[in-house]
């Protein structure tokens, strides 16, 4: 339907504007559609081929953040059906997970489609568990117990700025404001500007004497802040430490990105891993597409890396839909395959396509398709 839609804007564009106009959009109307075939096509794959029969843990979870980020993009229907069906499923509730951090990332997809349809019960589940964790640390316990890597900063934060949004209470950005920097400076490498995954990993080597500086761990903590900031007040007094990170992390970023756009295991030393790897890449993508698209990150620098990642990211999809080269569930830089996909990287593809495809039919369109043709072809 939404494919459909978008011929008839290209048919009726190409009428009404100028011949040069109607080519310029045109070109970057094609390329958005494109995106959305690969989309579509990744996110039948995934459909098809579920991790598990049924699961609301951080998996299946950051699955949806993607599919929402689809819906987004796309508007379809069906698309949004599949998020509420799953939310229905579960009855709205948090996660399995022992982790405290990961029980948070169902909410996030609970919130998107509760701001869609305001119904209470969508987010009273979520609300009253995070309620019970702000009440055990009133009661003494202590507020980082379970936030001690790095994933926490893209599962938890985001649904407690969206709860602060839903809710109109302060409580919920105190409580996020308070794990969130915690976290950064308990894990961030001032000097590269860059995080550990965990303490495990402060003084590791590799066999090269590099650092071991994740990739998807610092995907994590990259893709976690533009779901932050969507639903931070823009007078927010910490709205400002949050840009800076992300500006920060962005630059350290495209400075490591290979040649092929896609970024290895372990950012400071890609030799350690030297095959792709498409999990950190997709989180690194979407980032970056989202702050040009948001005017954060300036489109003369970070436009091409941007664009260089999505055209890598494309080329790791097989006609089936498959994503290929996602390093397996773990904890620091491993070895991934060609042939080796997982949920979480599906998810983490669909949300960077939606921000790629938001370039394509914004200002920048021209520039973008232009780019993604040459990197295409290279």
């Amino acid at each position: 339907m939404v494919i459909r839609l978008l011929s008839v804007c290209l048919v009726v564009a190409a009428a009404t504007a100028p011949a040069s106009a109607a080519q310029v959009q045109d070109d970057a109307q094609n390329e958005a559609r494109r995106v959305l075939d690969v989309m579509y096509r990744v996110r039948a794959y995934q459909n098809q081929h579920p991790w598990r029969a049924t699961d609301r843990n951080w998996i299946r979870a950051t699955y949806y953040t993607g599919v929402m980020g689809m819906y987004r993009a796309t508007k379809d229907p069906e698309v949004l059906e599949q998020a509420l069906r799953w939310a229905e499923k579960h009855e709205w509730r948090e996660g399995t997970e022992r982790e405290v951090a990961n029980r948070k990332t169902c909410g996030q997809t609970y919130l998107e489609l509760y701001f869609l349809d305001p119904k209470p019960e969508r987010i009273a589940a979520i609300r009253a568990y995070v309620d019970s964790r702000m009440a055990r640390i009133a009661g003494g316990e202590s507020p980082l117990k379970g936030w001690y890597y790095v994933d926490t900063l893209y599962v938890g934060p985001p649904t407690l700025a969206m709860l602060g949004q839903a809710t109109g209470e302060k409580r919920y950005y105190d409580y996020l404001h308070r794990v969130y920097w915690a976290v950064v400076g308990r894990l961030l490498d001032k000097e590269d500007h860059l995080f550990y995954r965990d303490a495990r990993f402060f003084k590791a080597r590799t066999p090269r004497g590099r650092k071991v500086l994740w990739s998807r761990g610092n995907g994590w903590a990259f893709g976690g802040i533009p779901r932050v900031l969507e639903h931070l007040p823009k007078d927010d007094p910490q709205r400002k430490r949050y840009v800076e990170l992300f500006q920060a992390m962005a630059a350290a970023l495209v400075a490591r990105q290979s040649a092929d756009g896609l970024w290895r295991s372990n950012l400071d030393d890609p030799e350690q891993c030297p095959n792709p790897e498409t999990s950190g890449t997709a989180f690194f993508c979407y980032g970056l597409a989202w702050g040009v698209n948001e005017g954060l990150l300036p489109k003369d620098r970070y436009l091409l890396p941007a664009v260089k990642a999505w055209t890598g990211l494309v080329r790791h999809v097989n006609e089936a839909g498959r994503l290929g080269y996602v390093q397996p569930v773990g904890a620091e830089p491993r070895p991934a395959r060609e042939n080796q996909t997982h949920e979480y990287a599906s998810g983490l593809f669909l949300l960077a396509g939606g921000e790629v495809h938001r370039l394509l039919l914004s200002g920048t369109g021209k520039s973008a398709a232009e780019l993604i043709r040459h990197c295409s072809e290279e």
